[in-house]
């Protein structure tokens, strides 16, 4: 068995059972450094939730969408249901769409729709405020899609979230927008009117309906974000699965990310490591079989096999550190790397069964 120093009697399982067995999650996000196998570990994770749920929906909400190339067939803005699976569905999201179609909402609200003068001036004034406040435009995105979430009809949703820091910010916005939005609703009554002379200057509807139609965008926006807010902090329907693979850069990335859910009070007790070289084999036995029979192989294959024993045990020494980090605490998840890509409905089903039933170290 491969020797990372722990007692494996005294840890959590180590794999996703956990995840599987609560049937109260409503809402799992999938992260991690980019280039880890977040959205293979998504699509594996929403295969295995498919077969406990009636109804289970993947959310991209990378830019860099995979999902399509993931499942191998098209997936577009609404959800679209997977081959193969009768209750599986995934939808990929474009945050300038949605605010773009804020925009929209907002013109129609104003009436400034019906005139081509209006609507320039009030798409130049939402153009102005959602570029003026950084992250605005981001925020009004995410609130456009836990709005939508939260009409449809799934038991369980999986995020396939975009690279760490990004996702940071992501799931900051509901802790940070519950803040700032409590002091502008509370300074509306004293500058509100500012806002109707501004669309004034910008020629967009008349300034009451202007004022209304963007207090009432925030109100609205706001009780989403406090909504989503009690959510994420509730562990009984939030959980986050942080994906890295046995390298220095994606463990410390992974650290920061477990501090960070902490700080924002959203649970997270499941590490998956991707492309372990034989999870279940040591370096040390490993080294020895090739110190006794390299003098017996071709250069060729004695360069290989030293890369590769050279790659063990690095991989061996991070997965170590991982166990000592997470072991007493997290579900540690090792899955190997394989000789092909994971893609496909036939190959993601048969690599999710290692995320339920891992390999056996002990062997």
């Amino acid at each position: 068995m491969a020797d990372y120093d722990y007692d494996d009697e005294d840890l959590p399982d180590p794999s996703l059972k956990n995840i599987l067995e609560q049937d109260s999650l409503q809402w799992i996000f999938v992260g991690g450094k980019g280039g880890v196998g977040k959205t293979t570990t998504s699509c594996c994770l929403g295969a295995q939730l498919a077969k406990h749920r009636k109804k289970v929906l993947i959310v991209s909400t990378d830019p860099a969408h995979n999902l399509s190339d993931a499942f191998c067939q098209k997936i577009g803005r609404e959800p679209t249901p997977i081959q193969g699976f009768t209750n599986l569905s995934a939808m990929e999201i474009d945050a300038t769409e949605d605010v773009d179609k804020m925009q929209r909402s907002m013109e129609d609200a104003t009436g400034a729709g019906n005139d081509e003068d209006g609507a320039s001036g009030i798409q130049s004034l939402m153009t102005e405020l959602t570029h003026s406040i950084p992250g605005i435009d981001e925020a009004m995105s995410f609130s456009e899609l836990m709005k939508q979430v939260q009409s449809m009809d799934y038991d369980v949703v999986v995020f396939d979230t975009a690279p760490t820091g990004h996702t940071l910010r992501l799931l900051s916005f509901p802790t940070i927008l519950e803040k700032a939005f409590g002091k502008i609703m509370d300074l509306k009554d004293r500058f509100g009117g500012l806002i109707g002379q501004a669309s004034a200057l910008f020629g967009g509807g008349s300034p009451d309906q202007v004022q209304e139609a963007l207090l009432g965008r925030l109100e609205e926006t706001r009780a989403i974000i406090n909504q989503v807010n009690t959510a994420f902090q509730d562990p009984a329907r939030t959980t986050f699965v942080c994906v890295c693979i046995p390298e220095f850069l994606s463990i410390y990335e992974t650290e920061r990310l477990v501090q960070e859910l902490s700080k924002f009070g959203i649970d997270s007790h499941n590490i998956v490591v991707n492309q372990v070289l034989f999870p279940e084999k040591d370096a040390e036995e490993l080294g020895e079989w090739f110190d006794s029979n390299k003098d017996d192989l071709p250069k060729e294959a004695r360069e290989i096999c030293s890369k590769m024993m050279a790659r063990k045990r690095m991989q061996d020494k991070y997965i170590g550190q991982c166990f000592d980090l997470y072991g007493d605490d997290f579900h540690v998840v090792l899955m190997p790397l394989l000789d092909h890509e994971v893609r496909g409905v036939e190959k993601l089903k048969d690599f999710s069964e290692l995320l339920i039933n891992p390999i056996d170290l002990e062997e």
